[in-house]
């Protein structure tokens, strides 16, 4: 049987993500962002209250943030919040630089032409962020640009991989007074980074995301045991 033109058989179905995979992106954010705090027990009956949903996609929840180390269960005592330890940062800056400069040289190679203007939009946004002082209107639009790169680099394996290794990164950054020498450090490494992906500079811009990550490790580590000292 033929389909003509228009018909509902050249519909392409609409892809829904499972309903734990939606409570794990609020869930993580609100960690990562502070709102619950290190140590914070996690009740599931409030949860399920709050999200109007069964205690089953919360189970399910809950697992994904353990295997990314944001969430720990202790018996006779439920979940709760995991803290965030110098060896944290330690462990997973190595990962992350290997997994982002890998996401920037296959981005150079795959990214659309509209994926590359986007990129320059949000600099642009990141940039005044910056001088407002707005740090957490700037850690939004730099979570923004870190994905676009992903996204551009359309290999499908690398958005899990990151996610995982940089959720305890993510969470002491926030929790981290960072001074702001190396804010503007951070701006102009962007700058360089946004102009090799612009040039489709693989391996330049490879090594200047590894750089990246390891000027951040270092300024991290220090701003963190300042902080917890």
């Amino acid at each position: 049987m033929r389909h003509r033109a228009g018909s509902a058989a050249n519909i392409v179905p609409i892809e829904r993500r499972p309903l734990h995979d939606e409570l794990a992106d609020q869930l993580r954010r609100a960690i990562i962002h502070g709102e619950l705090r290190p140590g914070a027990k996690i009740s599931e009956k409030d949860l399920c209250e709050q999200f109007g949903v069964s205690r089953t996609p919360i189970r399910e929840t809950l697992k994904i943030l353990s295997t990314e180390g944001l969430v720990s269960f202790a018996q006779n005592r439920g979940a709760s919040v995991t803290e965030v330890t110098a060896q944290d940062i330690m462990d997973a800056f190595p990962v992350m630089g290997a997994l982002e400069a890998l996401a920037g040289e296959l981005a150079c190679a795959n990214a659309t032409q509209a994926q590359i203007d986007r990129l320059g939009v949000l600099q642009s946004k990141m940039v005044a962020m910056f001088k407002r002082g707005d740090r957490r209107g700037y850690f939004r639009i730099n979570e923004q640009i870190h994905q676009l790169i992903l996204e551009a680099s359309c290999n499908s394996t690398l958005p899990r991989l990151i996610r995982a290794a940089s959720a305890q990164v993510r969470r002491a950054r926030y929790m981290a007074n960072l001074s702001n020498e190396r804010w503007a450090e951070a701006i102009e490494e962007h700058e360089q980074i946004l102009k090799a992906i612009e040039a489709r500079d693989g391996k330049l811009t490879s090594r200047l995301l590894r750089n990246h990550l390891t000027n951040k490790l270092e300024a991290l580590k220090k701003a963190f045991l300042e902080q917890v000292d």
